[in-house]
């Protein structure tokens, strides 16, 4: 969701998944991110979570949205509110331009406070996870014209707090009278034993991704059967366990072709890969250009 140095969009995360990146600061607690979701790496903006409330508004293309077991498709004019505390994904089969907005539930209002526990509380804590805003009603539109104008005024209008808060709570008055906060119809259950379990083992592969690792040995690690494992990996992030280490250990290899001048071979060993041969129908599966491509690519986006 973040752009980092030498042009590589990604989002860095923790052990448990949460997103590690500052949204804003403490004195304003507020983030625009202007994303292009294809620019990131696999076309993903991957799997994370944040205390921090998040809309998203797609400008341009079309978003789809993981969570939980669902896959939402946002086409261009649609838009999405990510409850507090969701595991989510987003990801794109084309240029998908998705301006989104990261902010702290304490901006609208200093926790213990009457307007907090009164009408931010009641959101955070719900069942709700997320909610869809399409143009095609009057509630989504308004939210929706009023996601768009507080996305602009980011890149048009310099000293622009005091009118973001203000669109922000018209925004948040909109859903409070258009939702139910008591229905559990999109519930999930946020940060779970099951989540536990899935952080548990993906921090093993971060940790052992350069050893051999075996389906068997992954579900060990959080103290399950191989059948448990894999039910955790494809409901949790819509993957089976292999396939994720191999997506990982081709981001991590991804860096350091373009962080090193090691070569192919060695870097494809350093990962876990067992033949640089298989390395490279992998990488090229996934990043659409051999080893060598990619290097040379982020080689002259550097200079």
């Amino acid at each position: 969701m973040r752009k980092y140095s030498m042009e590589t969009f990604k989002i860095t995360t923790d052990e448990t998944l949460r997103e590690t990146i500052q949204h804003g600061n403490n004195r304003y607690p507020f983030a625009y991110y202007p994303d292009n979701i294809w620019k990131f790496d696999f076309h993903r903006i991957d799997w994370h979570w944040h205390h921090e409330l998040e809309f998203l508004y797609t400008a341009e293309g079309t978003a789809f949205c993981l969570i939980g077991t669902s896959k939402i498709e946002l086409h261009k004019g649609c838009g999405i509110f990510i409850n507090s505390g969701v595991l989510h994904r987003f990801e794109a089969q084309s240029s998908t331009f998705a301006p989104n907005i990261v902010f702290s539930p304490t901006l609208l209002a200093p926790e213990n406070s009457l307007i907090y526990e009164k009408y931010i509380l009641p959101v955070i804590s719900s069942s709700v996870s997320y909610q869809v805003f399409s143009p095609s009603n009057t509630f989504g539109k308004q939210v929706l014209q009023l996601l768009s104008q507080i996305c602009t005024i980011q890149e048009t209008k310099p000293d622009n707090e005091l009118c973001t808060i203000q669109l922000l709570f018209q925004l948040w008055n909109i859903l409070q009278k258009n939702m139910d906060w008591t229905s559990d119809s999109n519930s999930i259950h946020r940060l779970n034993h099951k989540q536990a379990r899935l952080q548990a083992m993906m921090q093993y592969i971060h940790d052992h991704y350069m050893e051999e690792i075996t389906l068997e040995t992954i579900a060990a690690s959080a103290s399950i059967s191989k059948s448990g494992a894999l039910h955790i990996f494809q409901t949790g992030i819509h993957c089976s366990p292999v396939a994720y280490l191999i997506q990982y250990r081709l981001a991590q290899a991804a860096e350091q072709l373009y962080i090193t001048q090691k070569s192919v071979s060695s870097i494809a060993e350093e990962t876990g890969f067992t033949s640089s041969g298989y390395f490279c129908r992998k990488f090229r599966q996934y990043y659409h250009m051999s080893p060598n491509e990619y290097r040379k690519k982020k080689t002259e986006e550097i200079s």
